[in-house]
């Protein structure tokens, strides 16, 4: 199972996001508001470029989600062969992934925590484990805490401890949550335009 394993608190700062959503990097975020490096104050050359605006999108949507290049490429193809815009089709299809659901639903307090939780097979999906992160839900399945999950300490924390309001596609039950719909564009809230997205790869 590819994944990123470099510095992540850089990347935040390079990208002026935290990516990963944890308390490191908007620590960072909040001391230090500019990129990493010795001339990360300094003004950049190449700071209005509409390439690099394109490519920081893309970069943002793959780091964000946990998807390495090969794979967000393929992802970009599948979402521009389907019907509607490709751009909302790609953050649609990028938002069920399962290890994004389990996120989603307050289990983990990251999405690489997530999908840790996935991979080592604490994620239920209609009753039987799926322990692969990328697993596209659909429309009616139920996402759930497998009985060894529930009665972990980490999860059980982050239930009690995170004030992440659930999204409007997916409805809580008892440890568990159903896919009520697929996700709209206005229901996810990811800080990527994914227009560009779009016209990077249209070149």
């Amino acid at each position: 199972m590819a994944r990123y394993i470099g510095p992540k608190v850089r990347l935040s700062r390079r990208l002026n996001v935290n990516l990963f959503e944890n308390e490191k990097g908007s620590k960072a975020l909040d001391r230090r508001p500019f990129p990493p490096g010795m001339h990360g104050k300094t003004r950049r050359r190449n700071a209005g470029s509409e390439y690099l605006a394109q490519l920081q999108e893309k970069q943002k949507a793959k780091y964000i989600y946990g998807v390495l290049e090969r794979q967000f490429r393929n992802t970009y193809e599948e979402a521009n062969r389907l019907a509607g815009p490709t751009g909302e089709n790609l953050l649609r299809l990028l938002e069920q992934r399962l290890d994004n659901v389990v996120f989603r639903a307050g289990w983990g307090s990251t999405r690489p925590q997530t999908r840790q939780f996935v991979s080592h097979g604490l994620i239920l999906v209609d009753g039987k484990r799926v322990n692969i992160a990328s697993y596209r839900v659909k429309k009616g399945q139920v996402v759930s805490l497998s009985p060894k999950a529930q009665n972990m300490i980490q999860i059980q924390h982050n239930i009690d401890t995170l004030d992440r309001p659930l999204v409007g596609w997916l409805e809580a039950g008892d440890k568990q949550v159903t896919v009520r719909e697929l996700p709209q564009r206005e229901q996810i809230d990811v800080p990527v335009r994914e227009q560009l997205i779009v016209e990077l790869y249209s070149k």
